[in-house]
C-alpha cells in the first residue's frame, strides 16, 4: 500500500524486503522481532540501555532524527560502532519514515 514503509533488511548474504504499515505503533526492534530476527533481542525491552537490537542503516528516506544522548552512549559500549550504527528499539515506524535499509551485523 500506499502508507506502508518499505523496509530492507540485509543479514549476511541475504536481502529481504518488507513492508508496515506506518500507524501500527511499532518500532524497528519489535518489527524484527516479530518477523523472527533471532539476531535482534532487545533484552532491555527497547529501553536503549543494552544495545543487542544494533543495526546499520544503509539508506533512509526521510533521514532519521539525531541519536539521543542515551542512544550514543549505549552504542559506545559495543566493540565495534559504525557512522551508521542504531538502536533500532530508537527508531520509530510511523508516518514519518518511508523507507529504510538496514544491515543486521553478525
Amino acid at each position: 500500500m500506499e502508507n506502508d514503509i518499505k523496509i530492507a533488511v540485509v543479514h549476511g548474504s541475504e536481502e529481504v524486503n518488507l513492508e508496515v504499515p506506518n500507524n501500527m505503533g511499532l518500532n524497528l526492534m519489535e518489527f524484527l522481532k516479530a518477523n523472527d530476527y533471532e539476531q535482534i533481542e532487545g533484552t532491555c525491552g527497547g529501553m536503549a540501555l543494552c544495545a543487542s537490537c544494533h543495526v546499520r542503516v544503509l539508506e533512509v528516506s526521510p533521514a532519521l532524527d539525531e541519536q539521543s544522548d542515551d542512544e550514543y552512549a549505549i552504542l559506545e559500549t559495543l566493540p565495534v560502532v559504525y557512522d551508521n550504527s542504531r538502536l533500532s528499539c530508537q527508531i520509530k515506524l510511523n508516518t514519518n519514515l518511508k523507507s529504510i535499509k538496514i544491515l543486521i551485523p553478525e
